[in-house]
């Protein structure tokens, strides 16, 4: 069974930093690219990045986290990291980690259908 916990979110200042982490289980990690959502208030789940299977060599972003947010894989701990920095209040929202339900590839990193595995998420919150 396919399980991934995620945790560090929190509440932030604008500006701040925190590293959310994700606990996979039920799989063989390595062979699976792995993404982030994250779900705002009154809004859909919006893709925020992904990294591909493997060592990770490949990352994509959304427009609105380029140059903020990292994406990170440790295939030894089955663990993927999404590291925000320079958070804006429009960043709060509950953040999912995803497996993509393809080994080795992904048809559309971005769309939510294309992952079949889904973590209970964890609150981000940007406020002063």
């Amino acid at each position: 069974e396919v399980r991934l916990v995620e945790s560090g979110g929190g509440l932030v200042q604008p500006g701040g930093s925190l590293r959310l982490s994700c606990e996979a289980s039920g799989f063989t990690f390595d062979d699976y690219y792995m993404g982030w959502f994250r779900q705002a208030p009154g809004k859909g789940r919006e893709w925020v990045s992904t990294i591909t299977s493997g060592r990770g060599r490949v990352t994509w972003y959304a427009d609105s986290v380029k140059g903020r947010f990292t994406i990170s894989r440790d295939n030894a701990k089955d663990m993927v990291y999404l590291q925000l920095s320079n958070l804006k209040p429009e960043d709060t929202a509950l953040y999912y980690c995803a497996k993509d339900r393809y080994p080795n590839k992904s048809e559309d990193y971005r769309d939510a259908s294309d992952y079949d595995g889904w973590g209970q998420g964890t609150q981000v919150t940007v406020s002063s």
